[in-house]
């Protein structure tokens, strides 16, 4: 069932094209699809609350915000599932062209490596940390990426503009504010904004990833600049002002959980939690200061 599944998954790309058009599209070509099948369950695209919605996967969110002047993108996830994206988006009553920015949470090929195909599709503008917009450009995983063992290449984004932590991004009456959390990556970077329904604004946050997973012969004490970049990353997690909490993975903020409730039934919305990144931060820090302690008695592998 798995290698079907994974073979169905696998011509993603071509679904929906007349004619198989981009069939041998390089920006489509599938990227490690028996292990990108677990990501990319097929997931109905779900309103989260005002102009926030989920345009992705059972195991890859892929957010998409509604302004008064277009869409704006939250990563792209891997190319076989741009198809179902563009699709989900259609769904919702917009169209693919309706996109005009595409951000980066993080430049790793399974949130990265569909963003140059929807960029093209699009024509939407590209942005990023500068060490992530550096890896979005070459499509080639960065040297001091603590997972550069499993690093793996993608089509490259010719144009990406890279911002710095604190930089508005405005898009006709919306905001969204780069926020530097390094460590997963050096490039990882978490977007805040306000979702509004009636006079209720509820503050949003789509945090990077805050897992400390790392490459075999990776070692954070023989990197302490990452590792106070990891820390500095709990603390600004921790600190947001955050009413809801989405993470590249579903599961690492129980938002598998929190869909499926949502999609059952609207009240009360499980997204809404005041307390959720304090609570992600601190999972995420806990497990950090564990493979510390691993690495520093020799168990880390």
């Amino acid at each position: 069932m798995k290698s079907v599944l994974a073979a169905i998954l696998g011509l993603a790309g071509m679904v929906g094209v007349p004619g198989n058009a981009h069939a041998d599209d390089p920006l489509l070509r599938p990227i490690l699809p028996a292990d990108s099948a677990k990501w990319i369950t097929p997931q109905a695209p779900l309103h989260i609350y005002g102009n926030t919605y989920l345009v992705g996967f059972g195991g890859l969110n892929v957010v998409l915000i509604r302004t008064s002047a277009g869409l704006i993108l939250i990563d792209g996830a891997v190319p076989q599932g741009v198809r179902a994206i563009e699709a989900n988006i259609r769904r919702l009553g917009f169209r693919i062209a309706d996109v005009k920015l595409i951000l980066n949470t993080e430049p790793h090929f399974d949130h990265a490596s569909g963003i140059a195909a929807l960029a093209r599709d699009s024509g939407a503008t590209v942005i990023a940390s500068a060490a992530a917009a550096g890896v979005l450009r070459s499509g080639q995983p960065a040297a001091d990426d603590p997972q550069i063992a499993w690093g793996v290449a993608y089509p490259a984004t010719a144009r990406v503009r890279a911002v710095t932590d604190g930089t508005p991004i405005r898009l006709g009456d919306t905001i969204v504010t780069a926020r530097m959390t390094a460590g997963h990556t050096p490039g990882s970077m978490s977007w805040t904004w306000r979702s509004c329904e009636g006079r209720r604004c509820l503050s949003t946050v789509f945090a990077a990833s805050l897992n400390p997973i790392a490459g075999p012969g990776y070692r954070y004490t023989a990197h302490p600049e990452e590792a106070d970049a990891f820390r500095r990353s709990f603390a600004t997690v921790r600190a947001l002002p955050c009413d809801i909490l989405i993470t590249p993975h579903p599961g690492q903020s129980d938002g598998d959980v929190k869909a499926r409730k949502l999609a059952a039934s609207r009240k009360p919305n499980p997204f809404i939690d005041s307390s959720a990144c304090r609570a992600y931060a601190d999972t995420y820090a806990a497990l950090f200061e564990r493979r510390l302690a691993d690495e520093k008695a020799g168990r880390a592998k």
